[in-house]
C-alpha cells in the first residue's frame, strides 16, 4: 500500500470517529461507572445487600444516554464532548438519591414512591433531546419562527392561570392537570422565550444600543428602547400576582437583562431591570401574604410563629439541619437522614444531597453545571452570527439562573421559590425541558466554526 493511499485512509477513520466523540464515550463510561457505584452503595447502607433492582435505575439512564451518543456520531459528530456526560452524571446522581429517599419511605411505610417515575422520564427526556439532534438540522432556522416561539412561551407561562386546567401544588399556580397527568409548562416556556429574545435582541441591538439623554451621570438608552424591559417587566409581574411565584418570575426577567446585557453590551440594562424588579418584589412583601411569608420564612426562618409551615420555614430550617449534619464530606450515600425534609426528593434535593456527600459533594455538583455553563459560553464564542450567540448564551444562563434560585433558596440566600434543580430534582417537567436545553446547545456546538469542543 503506497503512502498516499494509507493516509487517506487515515483521513477516512478520523472522519467516520471524531476525536471528540471518542472522548465523550470515554467519559460516558465513567459517569455510567458512577452512578452504578452510587445505587450499589445506598443499597448496601440501607438494605444491606445488592439486589437486581439496581439495574432497573442504572440501566435505563446508561443505554438512553449511551444511544444518544451514537446518535450524535452520526448527526452532530463535532457537538461538544463534554455536555452529555456532565448531564448524565448529574442525572444519575439525582435518580440514585431519589432511589434512596424511596428506599426510607418503604421502611417508614410509605407508599408514594418517585424513584421509577424518574426514570421513566429520564428516558422520555433523552428522547426528546434525541429528537432535537435528528429532526433539526440547523439551530438557525428557529430564527425563522421567533415570534411564534413568543407566542408558544407566554401561553405556556400563563397556561396555569386557566379555570379548570389550573392548578394549585404548594400554594403556587404552575401547574396544569389533565386527566391524571401533572406538567409544569412554565419549563418549556423557558425554551421558546430564549429563542424570542435571541431572535428579537439581533434584530434591535443596534437601535438598544443608541445612547440617550444623561441622568445622574448615567447614560441613558432612549425611551422607546425601554420598551422591550417595560413589557417583560410587566409579564414578570403578572406571573409574581398571578401564580404566585417569584422565582419563575425572577428567572425570566433575569434571563431577558442578561441576554440584552450580551447583545448590547450596555450594563445600564441590567441596573435599570434589577432596580425595576427589586423595588416590585419589595413592593409585592409588603401587599401579598404569599410573596411576605416567603421573605419572613427567609429572614426568621426560627422563629416560632413561621416554624410549623411545611414549604416555610420548617422545610428551610430541616434543610439546614440535613447540611450541617453532614459537614464536610457527608454521611455518604445511605447514611443520613434526609427524609425528614419535606419534598426532600424535589425542591430539597440539595439538602439530602448535602447532608449525604457533604460541603465537598455540593461543591463538586455546582462544578459539573459549571462546566455546562462554561460549555454553552464556549460554544456562543465559537459562532460568528449573533443569533447563535445569543440563542446558546441564553440556554447555558437558564440553567445558571435556576441552578442558583433554587440552591440559594435552600442556603438561605435568596427567598425559597417552587422552580426544581436542573436535572437532579424529581420533576418530568423539568428534565424534559432541561433535556431539550442539552440537545439544543449539542446542536448548536455541532455548527460551531472552530468544530465544537475541539
Amino acid at each position: 500500500m503506497s503512502t498516499q493511499t494509507a493516509a487517506i485512509d487515515i483521513s477516512k477513520i478520523v472522519r467516520v470517529v471524531p476525536r471528540n466523540r471518542n472522548i465523550e464515550l470515554m467519559l460516558l463510561l465513567f459517569a455510567m461507572g458512577i452512578n452504578a457505584y452510587e445505587l450499589a452503595q445506598i443499597q448496601l447502607s440501607t438494605i444491606a445487600i445488592l439486589t437486581w433492582d439496581l439495574l432497573s435505575y442504572w440501566a435505563p439512564l446508561a443505554v438512553a444516554s449511551l444511544l444518544l451518543h451514537l446518535l450524535l456520531r452520526f448527526r452532530a459528530r463535532e457537538a461538544d464532548s463534554l455536555i452529555l456526560p456532565a448531564a448524565m452524571l448529574l442525572n444519575g446522581l439525582g435518580v440514585a438519591e431519589i432511589y434512596r429517599l424511596d428506599l426510607a419511605a418503604i421502611a417508614n411505610g410509605g407508599t408514594e414512591l418517585f424513584g421509577m417515575k424518574q426514570v421513566i422520564w429520564t428516558v422520555v427526556a433523552i428522547v426528546a433531546a434525541a429528537a432535537v439532534i435528528w429532526f433539526i438540522p440547523s439551530h438557525l432556522f428557529l430564527r425563522r419562527y421567533v415570534y411564534i416561539s413568543m407566542v408558544i412561551g407566554l401561553v405556556l407561562l400563563i397556561s396555569p392561570m386557566l379555570p379548570f386546567i389550573g392548578k394549585t401544588i404548594n400554594g403556587a399556580h404552575l401547574w396544569l392537570a389533565i386527566g391524571g397527568l401533572t406538567f409544569q409548562p412554565g419549563e418549556l416556556a423557558k425554551i421558546a422565550l430564549t429563542v424570542f429574545f435571541a431572535g428579537y435582541l439581533v434584530t434591535r441591538r443596534d437601535s438598544l444600543a443608541v445612547v440617550g439623554p444623561k441622568f445622574l451621570g448615567l447614560q441613558l438608552p432612549r425611551a422607546r428602547e425601554l420598551g422591550p424591559i417595560l413589557a417583560i417587566w410587566a409579564v414578570s409581574l403578572l406571573v409574581l400576582v398571578g401564580e404566585r411565584d417569584l422565582g419563575t418570575s425572577l428567572l425570566y426577567f433575569g434571563l431577558f437583562l442578561v441576554m440584552i446585557y450580551v447583545a448590547t453590551g450596555r450594563a445600564i440594562y441590567v441596573t435599570v431591570g434589577l432596580g425595576m424588579f427589586f423595588t416590585s418584589a419589595f413592593l409585592a412583601s409588603r401587599l401579598m401574604d404569599y410573596v411576605s411569608g416567603r421573605f419572613d420564612a427567609w429572614l426568621n426562618p426560627f422563629d416560632s410563629a413561621h416554624y410549623d409551615a411545611i414549604g416555610g420555614s420548617y422545610q428551610l430550617v430541616q434543610g439546614i439541619f440535613g447540611m450541617a449534619h453532614g459537614s464536610v464530606i457527608g454521611t455518604g450515600l445511605g447514611g443520613g437522614v434526609p427524609q425528614l425534609v419535606p419534598l426532600a426528593e424535589s425542591d430539597f434535593i440539595i439538602a439530602s444531597l448535602g447532608e449525604e456527600l457533604g460541603l465537598a459533594g455540593i461543591f463538586a455538583i455546582l462544578g459539573i453545571y459549571l462546566l455546562i455553563v462554561a460549555r454553552g459560553a464556549r460554544i456562543a464564542f465559537n459562532h460568528n452570527d449573533d443569533f447563535s450567540k445569543l440563542l446558546a448564551i441564553g440556554l447555558s444562563f437558564v440553567i445558571a439562573l435556576q441552578t442558583f434560585i433554587v440552591i440559594g433558596g435552600v442556603t438561605r440566600v435568596v427567598p425559597l421559590t417552587g422552580l426544581t434543580t436542573p436535572l437532579l430534582a424529581a420533576g418530568g417537567s423539568s428534565l424534559l425541558a432541561n433535556w431539550i436545553i442539552i440537545g439544543l446547545l449539542l446542536r448548536i456546538s455541532d455548527s460551531a466554526k472552530s468544530g465544537g469542543s475541539r
